[in-house]
């Protein structure tokens, strides 16, 4: 019985007899494609447990044949091989769920490392998956309905399959980042090694360094002993850097010569030391605008986001407040031994009326204070005590506008009704740009628009970013 069945797909006859050769001796059973519609034929016949893909194809691209495959069945192992190999490119196969990407020329003991791991971690990912199904009962996080957070949580699992050592996850604060980051480490090959994290905006530049990386005796006057730095300490496993925005230029640099040539030095050290970790980075910050202001390097940037995550803001998952605000009336009802069993409507319609600018550690914070304080079996809409929202003057006159016609009070000569639309779309649009920092992607998601019909309703409305009416302003000077 065969290791694994592995399909190898290359133009070239002499790769495809070279890599096939040498899994076949190792215990392989191979099938072999030099194009992605031979390739297709041979999955219909038999998916893979794992894949071997060129980069360039005569009719298409390893890319697009993987994103097939990775459709089909996700627990196939994907690795690309390609003479041409930019950072671009690994990025966009990486991001696509390749579990690694190989540059042409490479040797059989090379070839074969990498299938023996690739197969090890199918079998990691299928347990993995069943563990985490069982996880669903018991994580906070992990109850959601929200499109975005399921895409959120596909992209930690890709992640956790795959040894791409650099994960940037982005977000709001309270919504879940240092989860998301124990996640991945959790459900990866990684998981029996250390877990160091870090906050970069908790400790002062000058000490951050010797967190970080160390220190030699002497190498400044309080260094009495030797001290082994967070990177040293994580080696194995993964280092997770929260509120990386925080960190200075100095420490960016020294950064990403760890993340170029996995090696550092203590502070006052000569020694290279090599480590094999995975960095996760967070922020709550748009790096991309601190990339154009200055304050962030691009080539860092670049560096940490080999895969972008972004976790959504509750605001923004609109289907998960109520079952996640019973979840968390339910576990301190059984922790402060309380008799809340329900939440009446008025009560739902406070809770989902509310923008949770904390998000959900506001949220689960809310239901403990609330549960510790109160006693009742039904959850009242006073016993939460959220102050109601604050509307921006142009959305209290609509508001106003409408209050009026509703209650009788229409002006001579009718009802501007197709003002009020326009004026109501122009505010809706308006506020869901400002939540997603104008993604279109994100604002059509939020406003259940197709991407064509909100940019027409942007243009018809004259509704542009800052950025755009700079560029625009530049353009016409």
């Amino acid at each position: 019985m065969s290791k694994a069945n592995v399909l190898v797909v290359d133009d070239q006859d002499s790769i495809r007899h070279f890599v096939g050769q040498a899994l076949e001796d190792d215990g392989y059973g191979v099938t072999s494609a030099g194009s992605v519609r031979e390739a297709r034929a041979a999955i219909e016949r038999d998916m893979p447990d794992v894949a071997f893909l060129d980069l360039k194809l005569p009719d298409g691209t390893g890319i697009e044949l993987l994103r097939e495959i990775k459709r089909a069945q996700p627990e196939v192992v994907v690795v690309l091989m390609t003479a041409f190999g930019e950072l671009e490119t690994a990025v966009e196969a990486m991001s696509a769920g390749a579990f690694w990407f190989v540059k042409k020329p490479f040797q059989s003991e090379e070839l074969l490392a990498l299938a023996a791991r690739a197969v090890e971690s199918q079998k990691l990912w299928l347990e993995l998956r069943r563990l985490r199904n069982q996880a669903f009962a018991d994580d906070d996080y992990l109850h959601s309905a929200s499109p975005s957070m399921q895409e959120a949580y596909a992209i930690a699992e890709q992640v956790a399959r795959g040894d791409t050592t650099s994960v940037l996850i982005e977000g709001e604060s309270g919504t879940g980042k240092e989860y998301f980051a124990n996640l991945i480490h959790r459900m990866s090959a990684r998981h029996s090694q250390p877990f160091v994290e870090i906050n970069c905006a908790a400790i002062p530049s000058e000490l951050l360094e010797s967190e970080l990386f160390g220190y030699e005796k002497g190498a400044f006057t309080d260094a009495r002993a030797q001290k082994l730095g967070l990177m040293e300490l994580a080696n194995g496993g993964t280092l997770f850097l929260d509120e990386i925005g925080e960190m200075s230029p100095m420490l960016q640099v020294k950064l990403l010569r760890v993340l170029e040539r996995r090696t550092f030095k203590r502070v006052g050290g000569t020694k290279d030391i090599a480590v094999n970790l995975r960095i996760i980075s967070a922020t709550n910050q748009d790096l991309e605008r601190m990339v154009k202001d200055g304050t962030f390097r691009e080539d860092l940037y670049y560096r940490l986001k080999v895969v972008p995550l972004y976790v959504p803001p509750l605001r923004e998952r609109h289907e998960d407040v109520l079952p996640l605000s019973r979840l968390f009336m339910e576990r301190f009802s059984r922790q402060f031994k309380k008799p809340f069993r329900d939440i009446s409507p008025a009560a739902e319609r406070v809770l989902l009326n509310y923008p949770w600018p904390g998000n959900i550690r506001e949220l689960r914070n809310l239901f403990e204070r609330t549960i510790l304080l109160e006693t009742a079996e039904i959850l009242e809409a006073p016993h939460l005590k959220l102050a109601p929202r604050s509307r921006t003057a142009s959305e209290a006159s609509l508001g106003q506008r409408i209050d009026e016609i509703v209650n009788g009070t229409v002006p001579q000569g009718g009802v501007p009704f197709e003002a009020l639309v326009e004026e109501l779309e122009r505010s809706l649009i308006m506020r869901a740009s400002y939540a997603t920092k104008w993604n279109q992607s994100r604002t059509a998601e939020l406003l259940n628009l197709k991407r064509d019909k909100l940019r027409y309703r942007m243009k018809l409305y004259d509704i542009r970013s800052k950025d755009d009416e700079a560029q625009s302003h530049s353009s016409a000077a």
